[in-house]
């Protein structure tokens, strides 16, 4: 595009100015994963500051977190946004909230939201390499871990923050509050969040129908047509609403042998769903494809409790330990989809009529339709002892995890499930002349527990009757259908290692070189799942016989930072041994299924047959990025450039599935004194890389812009204001990664406001 290569002109020239740019003082910003400036770190990092937090508009942890080089996003509506990692993406990349694993359903499916709150976010982390191994199992890609202070490792000062924001495209206002003070010696720490958002408006045409891709068929009719039109051009997305409300809770002691403290931690939300497959309904082909919950709202609540217990003891005088870190977290979370239908659709029902007697009313039973709850009760504890002495700073961690799942009501698609985890894991690093060596071991023993459910038929009639049976008895000819279950106990041993070493090879340039190889158990979704996934419009069927995944990656980078011109260049190649995924059915094989459910043989209602599968598979790519930072009007203005792609093929030659694009990310920022201002331009190129049954994504630009002023109103007080607007060309974007692109593009331009008051 034009506009991208004035930009990256102007970019490069800039840039190469560094030598008549003063230095810029350093801000150190430390990971709370292993108390090191990002300086110090060889692992691939980034970190997203309160401040950032803070100044943006609410939305998901993936929106947030999309901008960072390697890391993007698969959303489905404003409420969920699931981080991907470099291509990884659901239970590879794991979320920790304090350096616990966040204990959620969002990996039971695409709609399932991250359920973290990012109100009084500290910062976030995302972690790759040696130093993640010492907190988890299985983060193939990576984890992302968001810190807050709710138990204070020292003792804090008083504190009050007041927040409010609102925002244009979907008439949203969220409210924020925090305290925190030292009261007799015990830390005290409260925060509250309430989150209100409508329905987000996008873009004329931004909405695709599965009817636009048959408009050639000879069964539509005018009416048809004209409610396709209306549809599209209702100007936002039915079902895209979030609401939320999260209190937490904190107290801690602080002594000269560590700190032991509590957290109580509630949150409820409900979101709509804007998207809900549906397969064919046994009631006649005159209504064959049409969605039969169309006027319904779908939508979910949602209700999350947890209690941390956290705490570190200097064990001075023990000849094996430093000191000792330790936690405790129980969670209970519950996620409930509904239906409920518009008001008006009950007048429709006031009178027996045509559609009544020939068994043609297609909302009769939806009116009944229970919701569906997903609940995932876990507990947690875990140690970690601190080694170090005068060559190493090392750790050693344990870990026991119990987890159970259950799904239930009317679109429940997978049995209870259990997991079972005992770990143990080990970080070490050093320096030594001009090297840095990071170094992760970690073993798990994990026992998932589950069973699968599949329907026979058995008719219960005899000879005698079959003679006598008439037409329409035969309609209703006396067969039932029984669930035989098996049971599974699935137990897995993994081993995971990784390293990274880096070299300084003068004052300003410095390399660094990443192997990890790392094992993941199947989920219990991967394994146990057996349903129809309305979700993702999908009949999903997991595989009792998967194998743990191993991924066997390199990465190398180089990082220049010479005064006030910084550059970074990564490549890395990802061989996956046994890589699970869900694969589609191809179309052929979708029409022969609709035959069969014509026919009465069909068991998946007409929906797309989705198989969870495993073979090898090799993912590639690299990010770059370089920058410049000079004064200008008594200010400084910062300007870069970054760009990341990754590829992925199976060992058979297909593509790897729901992949994003390359991108192109340039940002400039001005800086003077307490104000500051900044543009982002993404541009996200086409994706014609596609898997099976995969369609292409178009490209497209989104233009942000943020400006933000704080004001000293004394000197114990200060108000920070935001004034930010995104997608400011309006533009007509889809996410390929997201499962319903087509039905749930991107929210069109917003405005808003946000401020913070603090004292």
């Amino acid at each position: 595009m034009k506009i991208n290569k004035l930009v990256f002109l102007a970019l490069a020239i800039f840039s190469f100015d560094s030598l008549q740019a003063n230095t810029i003082e350093e801000v150190v910003v430390t990971s709370s994963i292993i108390d090191k400036s990002t300086s110090e770190i060889a692992d691939p990092i980034h970190i997203v500051s309160s401040d950032d937090i803070s100044t943006e508009a609410t939305q998901s942890l993936g929106e947030t977190v999309d901008d960072l080089l390697g890391v993007s996003t698969a959303d489905y509506g404003s409420a969920v946004g699931q981080p991907i990692i470099r291509g990884m993406s659901g239970s590879r990349v794991k979320i920790l909230d304090n350096g616990i694993v966040n204990r959620d359903v969002s990996g039971l499916g695409a709609d399932h939201f991250n359920d973290i709150d990012l109100g009084n976010a500290q910062q976030i982390e995302v972690v790759r390499g040696p130093s993640s191994l010492l907190y988890t199992n299985g983060a193939i890609g990576g984890i992302i871990n968001v810190v807050d202070n709710s138990i204070a490792m020292e003792d804090v000062e008083q504190l009050v923050k007041v927040g409010g924001e609102t925002q244009s495209v979907n008439e949203g206002n969220t409210t924020t509050f925090f305290y925190q003070d030292n009261l007799n010696n015990l830390n005290v720490s409260f925060a509250y969040k309430n989150t209100d958002l409508e329905n987000y408006d996008v873009p004329n045409g931004a909405i695709m129908h599965e009817e636009e891709e048959h408009h050639d068929d000879e069964d539509h009719d005018e009416h048809e047509e004209e409610h396709d039109e209306h549809e599209e051009n209702l100007g936002f997305l039915a079902n895209s609403d979030f609401a939320s409300e999260s209190m937490k809770f904190g107290a801690s002691v602080v002594s000269d042998n560590g700190y032991l403290g509590f957290s109580i931690s509630s949150s409820e939300s409900s979101y709509g769903i804007p998207f809900h497959g549906e397969g064919h309904e046994e009631h006649g082909d005159e209504h064959e494809g049409e969605d039969e919950h169309e006027g319904e709202r779908i939508f979910t609540n949602t209700d999350s409790d947890k209690f941390d217990i956290k705490g570190s003891y200097d064990l001075d005088g023990f000849n094996f330990a430093n000191s000792v870190d330790f936690f405790f977290r129980d969670s209970d979370y519950s996620f409930t989809e509904q239906h409920a239908e518009e008001e008006h659709e009950e007048e429709e029902h006031h009178d027996e009529d045509e559609h009544e007697e020939e068994g043609h009313d297609e909302h009769e039973g939806h009116a009944e339709e229970g919701p569906t709850t997903f609940t995932n009760d876990s507990a947690e504890a875990g140690f970690i002892f601190d080694l170090s002495n005068d060559l190493f700073s090392q750790k050693i961690s344990f870990n026991l995890v119990n987890e159970d799942t259950a799904i239930f009501g009317a679109e429940a698609f997978m049995n209870s499930a259990s997991r079972d985890e005992a770990t143990i894991g080990y970080y070490l690093s050093r320096s030594f002349n001009d090297f840095e060596l990071d170094f992760g071991v970690r073993f798990d023993t994990i026992d998932n527990k589950g069973s699968v459910s599949s329907a026979h038929e058995e008719e219960h009639h005899d000879e005698d009757e079959e003679e006598h049976h008439d037409e329409d008895e035969e309609e209703h000819h006396d067969e039932h259908e029984e669930m035989e279950t098996d049971y599974y106990d699935k137990s897995f041993d993994s081993s995971s290692i990784a390293f990274n070493i880096g070299r300084q090879l003068n004052d300003f340039i410095d390399v660094n070189l990443g192997f990890a190889s790392v094992e993941r158990a199947p989920s219990s979704i991967e394994m146990f799942m057996n349903g129809a996934h309305l979700a993702t419009g999908r009949f999903e069927v997991g595989n009792v016989n998967l194998n743990s995944e191993t991924s066997n990656n390199i990465d190398f980078s180089v990082n220049i930072n010479n005064g006030s011109f910084f550059a970074s260049a990564i490549v890395f190649v990802n061989d996956v041994e046994n890589y699970i995924y869900l694969q589609d059915e191809t179309e052929e094989e979708h029409e022969e299924h609709d035959e069969e459910h014509e026919e009465g043989h069909d068991d998946h209602g007409g929906l797309i047959l989705a198989n969870y599968l495993q073979q090898d598979a090799e993912l590639d790519g690299y990010e770059i990025e370089f920058g410049n930072t000079f004064e200008l009007a008594s200010g400084e203005l910062l300007m870069s450039y970054g760009r990341d792609e990754i590829n992925g093929e199976f060992s058979n030659g297909g593509n790897i599935p729901r992949l994003n694009p390359a991108r192109n990310i340039y940002k400039l920022k001005y800086s003077q004194d307490d104000m500051s201002f900044g543009l982002m331009f993404k541009d996200v190129e086409e994706q014609n890389d596609i898997g099976l049954g995969e369609t292409a994504t178009a490209a497209y630009d989104m233009l942000n812009a943020k400006f933000t002023k704080t004001f000293d109103l004394d000197s114990q007080s200060q108000l920070t204001l935001s004034i930010f607007g995104n997608n400011l060309t309006d533009e007509v974007a889809r996410n390929h990664s997201s499962y319903v692109k087509k039905e749930v593009p991107l929210p069109g331009r917003n405005y808003g406001v946000r401020f913070n008051l603090t004292f």
